[in-house]
């Protein structure tokens, strides 16, 4: 698994947001309710992003959490950061446990981690949340057509 359990729920929680922007704020039991994430557990995550400036939140009765700016320009990198750095380093430690790993001393997998590396971060800065959640929408209309019965 390339992602830590507390990036796979920051992401859905970030997808669910982006997919209920009309509802804004959503409290964070709702949003925990809602994706299935526990929910203390997913209150230190939205306190998180909110500190990393992903989300803002309002607090009282009616408060709960939006996105900072369009989730079209929030990319899934912004969303890990704050919990994934060390994968997103400009030198992260070598995978292979080898403590002299670079691109000037290579151990024998650098190389190729290296091009894997590359490739994931590219994409995560080049997919926005929206793009996600627009795709994610696409998806859900097709299974519920499918599942629908015919009259």
């Amino acid at each position: 698994m390339l992602l830590s359990r507390t990036s796979h729920y920051a992401l859905q929680a970030l997808i669910h947001l982006a997919q209920h922007e009309v509802d804004w704020p959503i409290p964070g039991p709702q949003i925990a309710q809602e994706t299935g994430v526990p929910a203390k557990y997913l209150s230190a995550i939205l306190g998180a992003l909110v500190r990393a400036g992903v989300l803002k939140a309002s607090p009282g009765r009616n408060g709960g959490f939006r996105v900072a700016r369009s989730p079209a320009r929030v990319s899934l990198l912004d969303v890990l950061t704050p919990f994934e750095a060390d994968l997103f380093a400009p030198h992260p430690t070598c995978p292979f446990g080898n403590p002299v790993c670079g691109d000037k001393d290579p151990c024998a997998g650098h190389n190729g981690w290296k091009v894997v590396l590359d490739t994931y971060q590219d994409f995560l800065k080049s997919t926005s949340v929206e793009d996600v959640a627009s795709r994610q929408r696409t998806i859900q209309r097709k299974r519920k057509r499918k599942t629908a019965k015919p009259r």
